[in-house]
């Protein structure tokens, strides 16, 4: 097994084998993203994050494969799962239906081909032009070809299509597809050019609508394919499973205790984690979309290795379709997929972060951490893990909602609120001296719905005064984020009821009870609880008003640094009531009881920590243009996957942030909010309705959103590519196409050669017209690139992508 899994290391990436004769054969790194249907492969992808190292095996089923193959494949998966000590989570992929994380792994899309090893194909790692080829693209954000028959008869009009001839690759461009498809498409040929050609070969695209205007390069097309002798048709939708699908989870119990197998229902939505027992195994099932299996850590060796099987079995009784997707999990090592699933997913030991709404009767202790401002923008992944912007210093402004209206409130009264109230605070910050806004929507349990709906209006109104920069953030009462407290340097107090506007009649109750939570001015809220013992609990410091004093009472498990703020804010609570008790719990006297209308049981058990929810963030796009609200899931996610005619949303689980594009339509920017409601809503892991949404535009990301991508560039959305430019920089695209190169597979590209003075050294706006200013390479004579590089091109081609970009950066080409 040793010598099988040789390749296997800990550093972060992707290994491909196939299975060839039964046996495992590494595929080459160059043709990644190409599988044959005739076959069956095995990959593993390993995630390394500081000392841990997670590992995902999956096996892929080609769609013409045999029996044999696919339980050849079966048997591999369990071998590397044990070679890898039981802890890597196994997916079963079945062609066209495979899993968003499994196409995730490849950037510019997956390719089927057909054959497989049986009938010779070989995956190769030498330039080959002895390639013909129809390419039918589908798919958004992770696209698939799929080899198809070379004839007019493949197309639609819905669809693009890639012709791939060895030495040119033609695109056409079905008049019914998007931007977004042709984006993808092009990018797909680009990969097919760079890394299966070594960059010698052109791309043609043709507008399925104009194709008038490249009448040589639809000669090409026709001389292979025939004349087109019948209308094309639309092309069929991709189908998706809609989110209330996904949303009827199930959860049985699988046991082979009398000899077969037998599955017993023990859960359905919403799901607990408790319903998970250690010594066996379960089957959740999504709605029939997917399937998990959970393998518990004291189940025996043959049931934990009969999971996927059993999973099989489980599908075929229940009529699915034999291409449903299929996860194991073990227990501890469970996927993110997974864990969200459930309604709380808590990990041992682990302590929870800030923001979270503060609990009534229960022991918990938040761990707060001090956190350096200065490094907010400098490092916004911190930004995005601490959720905060800048250390609240910024300017603040606030206003109350008054007879459906924006009432300004009296600043010496900031930090107040009222749980009858609505407020619009607009908080500015500056960034490298630009001004940036983040504005928080603070909603009252007790506002009317008249009043919540004029906070969105108005809040819609303020925006637009700012020409669309504020970051919009919705705030439930008792659940805000650190930075909405920061804003008030530990002065914060939330009334239960009540309101603050002038005229109001309402007395004052006569005893108060606030929960102190904090331990900074950056973190420290008071909120008011019922004035009862069982309010109390010990790991907190709680503040008692009556009309005479005010009491401070330390639980026995708060630290002294909460017991600092909480001084600090009863001056703010007690303002009206003279002196301030200091009282220790176990030493109340007999009035601080009374107050609280008798002594009763609270929670008063040693300190504990909280859990902390173990959800990485994820990125999703959503649409209801079907009539079904369908969601997304964008694995492996980059910047780049923001496209401009999208929303999305970011879920980082305990806020969901939802990304405008600049070219977002009417319709989606209008139903943004109401969209951002419908994914909690229809969440499987039975979300908190009430979950911080925050509003971003494109071009306006805080570090609190952009923290959470690697290597974010700031200037993308001023100086990335449209699809447009890209079809610019591939040059004339209805310029003839040497077919004599394509046939005889000369050395030619087709592209027009120049001295080498007019590409060394030189910026784009000096190099000569048609050159792509990252290929300036292709665009040397055989016999310069020769001089200049020591090789030939097609040994240039053969060197690895950083190899290449290394010597390009020496020789003054890149």
């Amino acid at each position: 097994m040793e010598h099988t899994f040789r390749a296997v290391t800990h550093n972060s990436g992707i290994i491909i084998w196939r299975v060839e004769k039964m046996e495992l054969v590494q595929v080459p790194e160059k043709s990644y993203g190409n599988f044959y249907d005739g076959d069956c492969y095995i990959l593993l992808y390993t995630q390394k994050m500081g000392s841990c190292v997670s590992y995902d095996i999956h096996y892929w089923i080609g769609s013409q494969s045999s029996q044999d193959e696919q339980g050849a494949a079966a048997v591999y998966a369990i071998q590397l799962d044990d070679f890898l000590g039981a802890s890597p989570v196994q997916h079963r992929e079945v062609q066209n239906h495979e899993s968003e994380s499994f196409r995730g792994y490849f950037r510019y899309g997956v390719i089927y081909k057909k054959g497989g090893v049986a009938s010779g194909m070989r995956h190769t790692e030498t330039n080959s032009y002895d390639i013909q080829r129809l390419l039918h693209v589908k798919g958004k954000k992770r696209v698939v070809a799929m080899e198809v028959e070379k004839s007019w008869g493949s197309f639609n009009l819905g669809d693009v299509f890639l012709l791939d001839i060895g030495k040119t690759i033609i695109q056409w461009n079905g008049p019914e597809s998007n931007r977004k498809e042709k984006l993808k498409s092009m990018l797909l040929a680009k990969d097919i050019r760079d890394r299966e050609r070594g960059g010698r070969a052109d791309i043609k695209v043709i507008e399925g609508d104009a194709e008038g205007d490249s009448p040589q390069v639809m000669e090409v097309m026709t001389g292979i394919l025939g004349e087109r002798t019948s209308e094309l048709t639309s092309g069929t939708p991709d189908e998706t499973a809609d989110q209330e699908r996904k949303a009827q989870l199930t959860l049985y119990h699988v046991s082979d205790a009398e000899g077969q197998m037998k599955v017993t229902e023990v859960g359905t939505t919403p799901l607990v984690q408790d319903l998970l027992n250690h010594d066996d195994c379960f089957i959740l099932d999504q709605g029939g979309v997917k399937i998990f299996v959970w393998k518990g850590k004291k189940a025996n060796k043959a049931e934990r290795q009969a999971a996927m099987s059993r999973a099989l079995e489980f599908i075929k009784t229940k009529s699915y379709p034999v291409t449903t997707n299929v996860e194991t999990v073990n227990d501890g090592a469970e996927s993110a997929l997974f864990k969200q699933l459930f309604k709380s997913w808590t990990v041992k030991d682990q302590t929870q972060g800030l923001g979270k709404a503060h609990t009534i009767g229960k022991v918990a202790n938040v761990t707060q951490e001090k956190f350096d401002v200065t490094q907010m923008h400098v490092k916004p992944e911190l930004a995005a893990q601490e959720r905060m912007v800048d250390d609240g210093s910024g300017e603040v402004e606030v206003w109350r909602i008054e007879d459906l209206e924006l009432a300004p409130v009296d600043p010496e009264c900031y930090g107040y609120f009222y749980g009858g109230d609505c407020y619009l605070i607009l908080y500015t910050y500056l960034v490298n001296s630009k001004k940036n806004y983040i504005l928080y929507m603070w909603q009252g349990r007790h506002a009317s719905q008249d009043e919540l709906a004029a906070s969105a209006f108005q809040a819609v109104d303020l925006d637009q005064k700012y020409d669309g920069q504020p970051v919009q953030m919705r705030v439930t009462m008792g659940k805000e984020p650190r930075h909405f407290m920061a804003m008030f340097k530990g002065k914060m107090v939330i009334y239960e009821g009540g309101t603050s506007r002038k005229g109001n009649t309402d007395p004052e109750p006569p005893v108060r009870l606030f929960q102190v939570s904090g331990s900074d001015h950056s973190n420290t809220k008071a909120i008011e609880v019922p004035a009862l013992a069982p309010s109390l609990n010990s790991n907190d410091v709680f503040l008692l008003k009556s009309e005479s004093e005010v009491h401070v009472w330390f639980g026995k498990g708060s630290s002294g640094d909460e017991r600092a703020m909480a001084k600090e804010i009863s001056s703010v609570i007690g303002q009206s009531s003279g002196a301030v008790e200091v009282v220790a719990e176990g030493q109340e006297p007999t009035e601080f009881w009374d107050l609280l209308g008798g002594k009763a049981a609270y929670a008063s058990e040693k300190r504990l920590q909280q859990a902390v929810l173990d959800h990485p963030a994820r990125l999703f796009e959503c649409s209801n243009k079907t009539g079904k609200f369908i969601v997304e899931e964008v694995t492996q996610f980059t910047q780049d996957d923001l496209s401009e005619d999208d929303v999305m949303v970011l879920d980082t689980w305990d806020q969901v942030f939802l990304w405008l594009g600049k070219d977002a339509n009417e319709e989606e920017r209008k139903e943004a909010v109401a969209t951002s409601q419908e994914y909690l809503r229809t969440h499987p892991g039975s979300r908190d309705p009430d979950t911080p949404v925050l509003l971003i535009k494109q071009g306006y990301e805080p570090p609190t959103f952009t923290g959470w991508f690697t290597a974010w560039d700031p200037v993308k959305w001023s100086e990335g590519k449209s699809y447009e430019q890209l079809k610019m920089e591939l040059g004339d695209l209805a310029s003839p196409v040497n077919v004599a190169d394509e046939e005889n597979g000369a050395a030619g590209q087709g592209s027009q050669s120049h001295p080498p003075d007019a590409l060394l050294n030189k910026l784009s706006n000096e190099l000569p017209e048609g050159v792509e200013p990252t290929q300036k390479e292709r665009y040397l004579s055989d016999s310069d690139f020769s001089d200049i590089f020591g090789m030939t091109k097609d040994e240039f081609a053969s060197l690895p992508p950083w190899k290449q970009l290394s010597m390009k950066k020496e020789k003054g080409l890149f």
